[in-house]
């Protein structure tokens, strides 16, 4: 009996439906947190603050379908851009796709639920602020969200 390989090993980002690219996102949320580039250096700083409209208990977006309406600068990912950004986490589908690499193990498209993006230490649910309630950006920089919590373990 053979057994058919999902999407994301038999097609390319480009070749993918929207409904199996929208899939691909694993909510973790850490897209949505604002970063810093250094005007002099070009260095990028991660913040713990989020869009105003991600929802920081849960990390989804609380009105996904009209965020481009209100938040200006809200990015819709394309495979494309994927060659240009600097600024996804490691551990995002998209940019681990774009790389050759596969899905991590905790990826809700393998695990069949999204909380394995909060038990495997990668959501930035509970560890991020709203931009409604932060102050100054620069008082905000962290350095989790460009890291890998499962590294070790994922190839």
């Amino acid at each position: 009996m053979t057994t058919k390989k999902p999407f994301w090993e038999t097609k390319t980002l480009a070749q993918m439906s929207t409904e199996e690219w929208e899939s691909l996102c694993d909510g973790c949320g850490r897209c949505c947190l604002h970063k810093l580039r250094d005007e002099d250096d070009e260095t990028l700083h991660y913040t713990n603050v989020a869009c105003r409209l991600l929802d920081t208990h849960d990390c989804r977006c609380s009105d996904y379908p009209n965020r481009h309406r209100k938040v200006q600068d809200c990015i819709t990912l394309t495979p494309s851009m994927l060659e240009t950004i600097d600024w996804l986490p490691p551990t995002c589908a998209y940019k681990r796709l774009s790389e050759g690499l596969p899905l991590p193990t905790w990826h809700p498209l393998i695990t069949g639920t999204a909380d394995s993006v909060v038990e495997a230490g990668v959501s930035a649910a509970g560890r991020c602020v709203s931009e409604r309630k932060a102050g100054i950006l620069e008082d905000y920089i962290v350095a989790w969200p460009a890291l890998d919590p499962t590294a070790e373990s994922d190839p």
